[in-house]
């Protein structure tokens, strides 16, 4: 586990989360970011030399998308999350929100009700206003540490709705949704006839002893679910911009490829297949590495926190590398979080508030970096909320 000890400058490499933060949080000072979600770690060898390899050999040109990708990401479905599905139900994008506008675009209409739970991630909200759609929002309750669903709410909401757009794992309260959580949300949705689109993009992030189940794996599921899924949270690739859409429901995937043909897309660019490829071919070592560490750097947030922060309080995550943080005994508002992170403590973390009225009073920090980037942050962390 030493590389995820390295630390990689990613300091003038286009990088969204190092060279766009000090414009993004109007900051005057450099500041430590550990906010957007990806990770400060190198990929799997295996994935660096596909892409290596196929960039020595100097052309680029069209490229498709061979079987043996679409027969990875099978493989990989009943390897690590026990779920069958076939190649013709794989549909490939650019990634999981522009997934989630094709999806809206095709099996909606403007002024449908498109359900969310809230805090969510927020391109849930901008890709349902985007598309005039109305968003309805049925919060998660947050008692003892974690979050639940309020099934009474939720059904009432449903009601309004033509699709639900879920999040599972849950980003950002890491919540990984129990069987029966599942079976209840996917039974509500029968009942109503809503459409469920599942966000399962950091499924593979998952700590023992939870495990990840599929929303179209859970019976009578399959035929009103689409899962949106990629390896760019797994392996660290959002930069090569390679998602894939899974749907049995031949119609909803026919009225899908209707709009990448009104969109003109047919195909991923040459090193996001590659890198798919062997990210789930070869990648799964790395991973299970991967996930130990993590683990430990959570471990080290939450022991800081109770030792040091008493006033903030770590909400367990089941899955990802996103710790969402409980500021609200400090008696601070939003904005004066937010001013103390950036101008005390020179952090840069998402304010909870952007996830949504229900984030308000926290903030989310992403701990996928090494253990001295991470003890760092924590020592920031206390800089900002220190007299």
């Amino acid at each position: 586990m030493n590389y995820f000890q390295e630390f990689i400058d990613r300091r003038e490499t286009y990088s969204v989360k190092w060279d766009k933060v000090k414009q993004l949080y109007h900051a005057e000072n450099e500041l430590l970011p550990m906010w957007v979600a990806d990770m400060d770690f190198h990929p799997p060898e295996s994935v660096r030399k596909a892409v290596s390899e196929r960039a020595g050999h100097g052309l680029y040109g069209y490229t498709y998308i061979a079987d043996s990708v679409k027969q990875a990401i099978t493989d990989w479905m009943q390897r690590r999350m026990d779920w069958s599905i076939k190649a013709d139900w794989i549909q490939f994008s650019h990634g999981v929100v522009p997934s989630i506008g094709k999806a809206v675009q095709a099996l909606t209409e403007p002024g449908d009700g498109i359900l969310l739970q809230s805090p969510v991630y927020p391109p849930f909200f901008s890709m349902i206003k985007d598309n005039n759609r109305t968003v309805i929002d049925s919060p998660l309750v947050e008692s003892g540490g974690t979050y639940t669903v309020d099934f009474d709410d939720f059904e009432e909401k449903l009601k309004q709705s033509r699709m639900f757009l879920m999040c599972s794992p849950h980003n950002p309260v890491g919540r990984v949704w129990s069987n029966y959580e599942l079976t209840r949300m996917v039974e509500l949705c029968d009942k109503h006839d809503v459409i469920i689109v599942s966000d399962e993009i950091h499924g593979d992030l998952v700590f023992p002893p939870y495990k990840q189940i599929p929303t179209a794996s859970i019976p009578g599921a399959s035929m009103r679910t689409i899962t949106l899924a990629a390896p760019s949270k797994t392996f660290n690739l959002a930069g090569l911009q390679a998602s894939f859409i899974v749907t049995e429901n031949e119609s909803y995937r026919k009225k899908m490829e209707q709009i990448d043909k009104q969109n003109g897309f047919f195909t991923l660019n040459t090193f996001g297949i590659l890198a798919m490829e062997a990210a789930y071919e070869r990648g799964e070592p790395w991973l299970e590495e991967l996930l130990l560490y993590l683990e430990d750097n959570m471990k080290l947030v939450d022991s800081y926190l109770q030792a040091e922060l008493p006033d903030l309080r770590l909400i367990p995550a089941e899955a990802t590398y996103l710790m969402w943080i409980d500021c609200r005994k400090t008696g601070l508002s939003d904005a004066e979080i937010t001013k103390a992170l950036k101008e005390k403590g020179r952090l840069a973390l998402n304010p909870g508030k952007s996830f949504g009225e229900a984030g308000s009073g926290f903030v989310r920090m992403n701990i996928a970096c090494p253990r001295d980037t991470v003890k760092e942050g924590l020592k920031r962390l206390k800089k900002t909320f220190t007299s």
